[in-house]
């Protein structure tokens, strides 16, 4: 006989890897450190949206991010950077590309290029702004509002 917590847990554990196979839910930044230092000037974008590599390159090219100077100080770098990458998603390119934005990986491209409609991108000014269509987004949560 099957017991219900069981079949529960069964369920919830396919649920679950069918919601993050739709990138609709990404483990939100919980690091303190992460959450200010990045949200000061964007929304801190899970961790499991770049490669490991990704993540290195980005911490060690702060005094240009994006033609922004968001450079720290060595500690809080080096803190922010370990966080990112042990929670850095795969690479999925194959080819051993290091992207820098997020928008630029097939993934993304797949989710949005044909969605979004012309009024939802000028609503949200670039595509690096998560929360204009998913209300939920700073949560991980990114399923179509």
């Amino acid at each position: 006989m099957i017991k219900t917590p069981i079949l529960a847990a069964v369920a919830m554990a396919f649920a679950g890897s069918a919601f993050a196979d739709e990138m609709e839910y990404m483990p939100p930044v919980t690091h303190a450190a992460t959450l200010e230092e990045c949200s000061a000037c964007h929304m801190a974008y899970p961790a499991g949206f770049l490669p490991a590599q990704s993540w290195r390159v980005m911490m060690t090219t702060l005094e240009d991010h994006f033609g922004e100077n968001a450079g720290l100080d060595e500690e809080t770098r080096a803190e922010i950077e370990a966080y990112l990458v042990a929670n850095a998603g795969r690479d999925l390119s194959g080819d051993g590309a290091v992207p820098q934005r997020i928008s630029e990986l097939p993934w993304f491209r797949h989710e949005h290029e044909e969605e979004v409609s012309k009024r939802q991108f000028e609503k949200a000014k670039s595509w690096a702004n998560c929360n204009a269509c998913h209300e939920r987004a700073e949560q991980g949560i990114f399923e179509d509002d």
